[in-house]
């Protein structure tokens, strides 16, 4: 497999141009991919009903359609995976990528088009590619096989032709069939709904082969590593696969994990973060380090950003790519090849630089804890969770917490339940450096925790080994990209967390 490395390292660099060109103009490339979004929706039934052969401008476009949720486009959606066409999209549409709330036991499905996977999740995917060799001309990703951690599908039972499933497992059932050589585990073991047993088959199939790239998200890639430990008695996972050069990550801020990957890999290698939903693959770190995610604007997907304060509002306003300014936390509005139009996606980024344009995910629109007028996001707890590991010695699993309202007895607070993997000495000295990163880090929370007027010291348990995983499981979202949502403005999940936590 190693004459493939430099030939691939070419056809990688022969992509740069392209992606130079989307990077130089991408003001350019959005008008283009709306001008034939609408072009191409114009005679379904959604084109149709907001006149898309009379819009022209961007301006027209936000003007005629209405900001869209999940709940506006599930009655179209229901009606494709019935055996419907031409409702949302001009292209027939056989597949779905389920993805479930974390604060919530529905479940989406989000309509993946021939479009949306070709112009979209397929060629980002060959844009990370060619930017890491760009990086890195001596790579040799293609020498051994990609471990890919995904889900699972299942056969739609409305429609015999309609299929749904994890996302992973959409782009698995899609590849064409040469990705097989290049990717380990096998179909059969990939797409098993039952992640416990997953989890073995995994780890016993991939021990023995030459593993050069891993992608999933942090959580489970953790679980894996250790169950992988366990089987073979090595130390590191270096020793497993000595030629790992890579790990691609997204999903959940990699902040917190960071020092656990690299004492469980035992070496250095790169770490790539990538911005890949359901809805589309929005972005990519150009080079492992790099302070955000290179926008992805060529990729069949344009967007609109909604200031955060204008959420909630009767008729919330949007701002173009080239008005954006660095460092505000702003609402993707996205319409897409696969039929999404002017979707709220429900994260919240920021703009790390406008030249090029990157971002960062800071948190879900519904994730965070304002209680008090804090305005906390997951970014801030993120880095705040990071330094008092620093401070402290320990290591976090994964963590939750929501605000303690005042009662006549105290004043209000912030309640946290964290998942240790290496407790601290003292948890009143991390709670401690967790309240002292959080001021630096968040003026308003540091404004009410002055003298303790309106938000005490923050209120830390230990969590049990293995609670979040229990509860996941008992919601039924063990597994794939599922997630314990980290902050919440009321405490109904905290609640049950906190509750199961007595109880183990």
């Amino acid at each position: 497999m190693k004459i493939l490395s430099p030939a691939i390292s070419s056809l990688a660099r022969m992509r740069l141009w392209r992606i130079e060109a989307w990077k130089q103009h991408p003001v350019d490339a959005q008008r283009e991919v709306l001008q034939d979004l609408v072009t191409a929706a114009q005679y379904t039934e959604f084109g149709r009903k907001y006149h898309f052969t009379e819009l022209f401008n961007v301006r027209d476009f936000k003007n005629a359609v209405p900001i869209q949720d999940y709940n506006d486009l599930k009655p179209y959606i229901e009606r494709i995976m019935q055996g419907e066409q031409n409702i949302l999209w001009n292209t027939p549409i056989y597949w779905f990528a389920k993805s479930s709330g974390t604060t919530s036991d529905k479940s989406k499905f989000i309509p993946i088009s021939d479009e949306s996977l070709e112009d979209g999740h397929f060629k980002a995917s060959k844009d990370v590619l060619s930017m890491y060799y760009k990086f890195k001309p001596e790579a040799e990703l293609l020498t051994g096989k990609g471990l890919l951690i995904g889900g699972s599908h299942t056969i739609n039972p409305l429609n015999k032709e309609a299929k749904y499933g994890d996302l992973s497992a959409v782009l698995f059932q899609n590849s064409p069939f040469w990705a097989e050589w290049l990717r380990t585990p096998g179909l059969s073991i990939a797409l098993m709904d039952e992640w416990e047993s997953k989890i073995e088959k995994i780890a016993d199939t991939t021990i023995t082969e030459n593993v050069t790239s891993v992608s999933g998200v942090p959580t489970w890639t953790l679980v894996l590593f250790k169950r992988i430990l366990e089987k073979t008695g090595k130390q590191t996972i270096g020793e497993v696969w000595p030629s790992l050069e890579l790990y691609m990550h997204g999903g959940v801020s990699f902040t917190p994990y960071k020092n656990q990957f690299e004492k469980i890999i035992g070496r250095k290698i790169n770490y790539l973060e990538t911005y890949n939903a359901s809805e589309g693959f929005f972005a990519a770190q150009e080079t492992p380090g790099d302070d955000g995610m290179l926008l992805f604007t060529d990729h069949g997907i344009f967007y609109e950003f909604m200031p955060v304060h204008e959420y909630g509002k009767k008729e919330p306003q949007t701002i173009s790519l080239q008005q954006v300014e660095l460092g505000k936390n702003y609402a993707p509005i996205i319409s897409t090849n696969g039929g999404l139009w002017r979707y709220l996606l429900g994260d919240t980024i920021q703009f790390t630089s406008l030249q090029p344009f990157r971002i960062k995910v800071s948190g879900r629109l519904k994730h965070y804890i304002n209680a008090f007028g804090e305005e906390v996001i997951v970014d801030n707890t993120d880095k705040a969770i990071a330094l008092a590991t620093e401070k402290t010695g320990a290591i976090v699993n994964d963590y939750t917490a929501a605000p303690a309202y005042f009662s006549d007895a105290t004043n209000g607070a912030h309640e946290w339940l964290i998942e240790f993997e290496k407790a601290p000495g003292n948890l009143e000295q991390f709670t401690t450096e967790l309240d002292l990163a959080l001021k630096d880090i968040n003026s308003d929370y540091e404004a009410k925790r002055y003298k303790n007027i309106a938000l005490r010291m923050p209120v830390v348990h230990a969590a049990k080994k293995g609670l979040f995983n229990a509860w996941l499981k008992a919601k039924g979202k063990l597994g794939g990209q599922h997630k314990v949502p980290r902050l919440s403005n009321e405490r109904t999940i905290f609640e049950e967390i906190l509750s199961m936590n007595k109880n183990m």
